[in-house]
């Protein structure tokens, strides 16, 4: 059953600790059943009003041993990441939801605030006929645990759908994450008012996701959008403090030293590396990790940095680049994710962001139809950027603010494959293939493996698609267009830049 939220907020196995890495101390700890429970310190404590309901995430921790895949594939259909077909589309009314189905939602969402549901209730949607409430469905199993208002979800949904989640072998790690893969997929439409009741339940958990919902006008689409495992980061620009309600707590202007300085960072240790203005900087993996996003100053200019964890995507946009009037942006990780992909937003206007195009969807700072604009980041090795730019800077080993931070804080979370809902995927590459993409003035996506491409390069071949051409910087790879020109790009996984990037070009060895 639903207790209040104001005594419980449950993390999940693995889901709690999904959006970010390992760092319990900022975040809902992954081991802790309630904050009830939880031990001293940095644990979260809810911010619901009064007699709002918790729930708790469904997923467990997923097993060590390699992840199913079903051989051989079919060819054409739409599948998930681990081959699995998913089932046809089911049929789905238009015009609103008929009284009797709205009544019983209603009735749901009341209980969620007082207490007392049960699932019996639940699975009463299922004989309303209308697969459009099967988004719903997903919404509440991904915060309730195991047991009979889950599988009171799980009724529902099959029969709403007529989809059979044990076929699915992600249902087996997580039966929220097969069921929202299978509403992506299908592209199901919602009903009309179908974002007020997400949002109604969301802010049951965090109210600081309020102003997202609020703004009618938003360019979000709502059926896209989950619960990361963790709260939203309102700390003020500058705290260096842990967030006390567990969240993900950018890192603002850190701490830098020189090459020399940054000795106590292995050679073969991930950065990501930028040049601005002439000036070069390194940010460690590991300390990105832990922060997922950097506000921060270069080569005169001002950059927001967020890197995706679950996306494998670290992007430097350029914050001070604002029409007249509207003040510079903060960057911040809201607890959210789309498709898996962390959602940012602006502490100073609550405007949302796409985190991958730069692009405000909610908000004033929509209302103004900003994009940030971008700087190529490149990944490479800790040794390689120092040998190729001895003046670069990197991240001081604290941040500068005295943390100490562990050198691998995710600890192989995403070693079988995505662990939040990504829908069908383009089987062209393995899902969490490195692939390092831009997107030209026209429009059109181009992306090139990494690992080929680089190789490439240094057998001194031309590595070429569409007018665009890579080269080797530090032991990554930036991309220039036939007048040598950069085109900014950044890696990231292949699951995450083709679902974001639809029918992007794809470089072939």
């Amino acid at each position: 059953m639903l207790v209040r939220l104001g005594a419980l907020l449950v993390g999940a196995a693995v889901l709690a600790a999904a959006c970010a890495g390992a760092d319990n101390a900022d975040r809902i700890p992954a081991s802790t059943p309630t904050t009830a429970d939880a031990p001293g310190g940095d644990s979260p404590q809810p911010r619901a009003t009064a007699g709002a309901a918790a729930v708790a995430s469904p997923t467990p921790t997923p097993s060590p041993t390699a992840p199913v895949v079903l051989d051989p594939r079919e060819t054409g259909g739409l599948r998930n990441f681990l081959g699995y077909q998913f089932p046809p589309s089911p049929q789905a009314p238009t015009g609103p939801l008929s009284p009797e189905a709205t009544d019983q939602l209603d009735f749901i969402w009341s209980k969620l605030r007082t207490g007392g549901l049960e699932g019996a209730e639940v699975a009463r949607l299922g004989e309303s006929g209308d697969a459009r409430l099967a988004w719903i469905l997903s919404d509440l199993l991904r915060f309730v645990r195991p047991g009979d208002i889950f599988n009171g979800a799980v009724s529902a949904f099959e029969e709403l759908t007529g989809a059979s989640l044990v076929d699915d072998p992600v249902a087996i790690r997580s039966p929220w994450q097969s069921m929202t893969d299978h509403l992506i997929a299908w592209d199901l439409p919602v009903f009309d008012g179908y974002a007020d009741y997400k949002g109604r339940l969301f802010t049951l958990i965090e109210p600081g996701w309020q102003p997202f919902f609020e703004d009618a006008d938003a360019d979000i689409d709502w059926r896209l959008v989950s619960w990361g495992g963790v709260l939203i980061d309102d700390r003020e620009f500058g705290d260096p403090r842990p967030c006390p309600q567990g969240c993900i707590p950018a890192l603002d202007d850190p701490g830098v030293t020189d090459a020399e300085g940054g000795s106590w960072y292995p050679d073969d240790g991930i950065v990501f590396a930028l040049v601005i203005g002439g000036e070069a900087r390194a940010y460690s993996r590991h300390i990105m990790e832990i922060h997922e996003m950097v506000n921060d100053s270069l080569g005169g200019r001002r950059i927001g940095m967020p890197y995706c964890t679950l996306c494998g995507s670290a992007q430097a946009y350029f914050t001070d680049e604002v029409p007249d009037g509207v003040e510079m942006p903060v960057l911040r990780t809201s607890g959210l994710l789309s498709r898996s992909n962390k959602v940012m937003y602006d502490l100073v206007t609550k405007s949302v962001f796409d985190t991958f195009t730069g692009r405000a969807l909610s908000g004033p700072l929509h209302r103004q139809g900003l994009v940030l604009p971008q700087a190529t980041v490149i990944t490479t090795t800790w040794g390689e950027w120092k040998a190729a730019h001895p003046d670069t800077t990197i991240v001081a080993q604290g941040g500068g603010i005295g943390r100490v931070y562990p050198f691998n804080p995710l600890g192989g979370r995403d070693d079988h494959g995505p662990i939040f809902p990504v829908g069908d995927v383009d089987e062209r590459l393995g899902v969490q293939d490195l692939v390092f993409g831009v997107v030209l003035d026209d429009g059109t996506p181009v992306a090139f493996p990494v690992e080929a491409a680089a190789a490439a390069l240094r057998a001194g071949e031309v590595v070429e698609l569409s007018g665009v051409e890579l080269r080797l910087d530090g032991g990554g790879v930036r991309a220039i267009d036939s007048d040598g020109h950069e085109i900014t790009g950044h890696q990231a996984f292949w699951f995450a830049w083709s679902q974001f990037m639809a029918d992007t070009l794809l470089w072939e060895p």
